[in-house]
């Protein structure tokens, strides 16, 4: 009989595990909150093996075609000018700006059409999971928001960082939420001609930055970052992270309004951004990411925050290794003998990715003139120094390595099924 399997979540992790398991002759039923898979989304990137992952999909090319045209990326002074350049080097990883760098709702949108109508697949949007009835050995039962219920072999919470899936299976205990200090605003604004190709990064004074990336549609993706510098602070952006787009809004304009270079340009456009996100920076961390036919997968088991930039890569990485593990199982053989090889096959490599140093982000938030003085220098050189090496060409050979070569210190597990 075909292993029966619901996932919640049609973002990145979950459209990856369902064309897996297709692969295998699952029955995948993927549900989603939202009526389509949604456009929205900023700048992520793609590295180490998940670059392999997308490769073995047959998907890389697609991928680059929706290059979102970022160049490189530059730090810039209140004026604008630019102090500190680290341009794409094609085919290198010496660059902040990724080889392989794409909107998020693009991806989404690529791995939906590679999965949705591979045989056994089954995506049901406008449709949550409303409540898990009960997760036995036998199976899991579930009731949908639309009123069905349903016996699967698996369940797989894939719907983010606050997984209602998760909620419900999980006790407090088994979930620590860890506070990064720090709080982001993303949104669209329409693109200026003066706009250039480049991810540019203004430091403000008082813990702030304000960053401007381009994208292939024709405008641009506007970042805001604050770290609170006292305790009223604190727990007003606390509040504000609970609260309505109104509240956030309100709050990012008095917050920003004297931040200098192009914050005025920012905060007027806000209110019209159709994709505004408002979001604490927060790591979530498992004690175990499965309970008996459950298992969590992305950020609802693992998410590491922007500052790693592998929240996208985890994302796959995990599907592939979740797939694989039950690409092996037997005839009859519990899932749950697939789901602990699969947290023993990648927690390591998670928890050494979710291992962010003390001073970040702080050290890229300085309160002060001076502090800002002093990080500017340090990046200002850092830069020069780069761009000397990489103009060498014994040293720009010896320390150069493809994207595509590069593992992140992770390499893929073999599984016969999909190599």
């Amino acid at each position: 009989m075909p292993l029966r399997v619901l996932i919640s979540g049609a973002g990145i992790a979950g459209p990856v595990l369902a064309w897996h398991l297709s692969k295998i002759g699952a029955r995948v039923t993927i549900v989603e909150k939202t009526r389509s898979p949604l456009p929205h989304g900023q700048n992520i990137d793609i590295s180490g093996s998940a670059i392999t992952v997308v490769k073995k999909m047959e998907l890389l090319e697609e991928v680059r075609r929706c290059n979102t045209t970022e160049k490189g990326t530059q730090l810039i002074d209140p004026q604008g000018r630019p102090f500190a350049c680290f341009p794409v080097k094609e085919g290198a990883i010496a660059s902040a700006t990724s080889e392989f760098e794409i909107l998020r709702g693009d991806l989404a949108a690529i791995l939906y059409e590679a999965s949705k109508d591979l045989p056994g697949v089954d995506y049901k949007f406008w449709t949550t999971v409303d409540k898990v009835i009960s997760n036995d050995d036998d199976c899991v039962r579930v009731k949908l928001s639309n009123g069905e219920e349903q016996e699967f072999d698996l369940v797989v919470a894939a719907d983010g960082q606050w997984s209602k899936v998760r909620k419900q299976c999980f006790t407090p205990e088994d979930v620590t939420v860890v506070d990064k200090g720090a709080y982001a605003a993303y949104f669209t604004v329409p693109r200026l001609p003066s706009d250039n190709d480049l991810w540019n990064i203004y430091i403000a004074l008082r813990s702030r930055i304000i960053g401007i990336r381009p994208d292939p549609h024709g405008t641009s993706r506007v970042i805001f970052t604050l770290m609170p510098c006292n305790d009223r602070q604190k727990q007003e952006w606390q509040e504000a992270s609970r609260g309505d787009r109104k509240t956030q809004e309100e709050l990012m304009r008095r917050e920003f309004a004297d931040a200098g270079w192009q914050a005025h340009r920012f905060l007027d456009a806000m209110g019209q951004a159709p994709d505004f996100y408002f979001q604490a920076i927060q790591q979530i961390k498992m004690s175990k990411w499965s309970n008996s036919r459950v298992v969590c997968l992305g950020d609802a088991a693992f998410a590491p925050t922007p500052f790693t930039g592998m929240g996208t890569s985890l994302a796959i990485i995990g599907a592939h290794i979740l797939a694989g593990e039950l690409s092996k199982l037997d005839d009859g053989e519990h899932v749950s003998k697939a789901l602990e090889a699969y947290e023993n096959t990648l927690r390591p490599f998670v928890e050494e990715i979710q291992q962010i140093p003390a001073f970040i982000p702080g050290i890229l938030h300085p309160g002060t003139a001076w502090k800002r003085w002093l990080i500017q220098s340090l990046i200002s050189t850092m830069s020069r120094v780069v761009a000397l090496a990489t103009a060498i060409p014994w040293v720009s050979q010896r320390f150069a390595v493809s994207a595509e070569a590069n593992d992140d210190g992770f390499k893929l597990p073999p599984f016969p099924r999909f190599d």
